[in-house]
């Protein structure tokens, strides 16, 4: 997974990965999120790796999209 650069200084979300048709959140204390396309659909998926690319406004992002926050297709705890 690729570090957050969290520029802000308060976002609660550690790293990320983008792939195709997924993004993998890491949260800190350490828990890993997978948002695909058939989860959150197209237009969230696209905003979550703007975002994540970016380095501002993904915790944000993923907090006040109810669909998006609740529509992750699988939540881990990171080895």
């Amino acid at each position: 997974m690729k570090r957050y650069r969290n520029l802000s200084g308060h976002s609660g979300v550690d790293a990320y990965e983008i792939g195709d048709d997924f993004v993998k959140v890491r949260f800190k204390p350490g828990v890993v999120y997978w948002y695909t396309e058939e989860s959150v659909g197209a237009q969230h998926l696209a905003a979550l790796k703007r975002l994540a690319l970016s380095g501002r406004g993904l915790s944000t992002y993923i907090s006040q999209h109810a669909e998006v926050k609740e529509g992750y297709a699988r939540k881990e705890a990171d080895e």
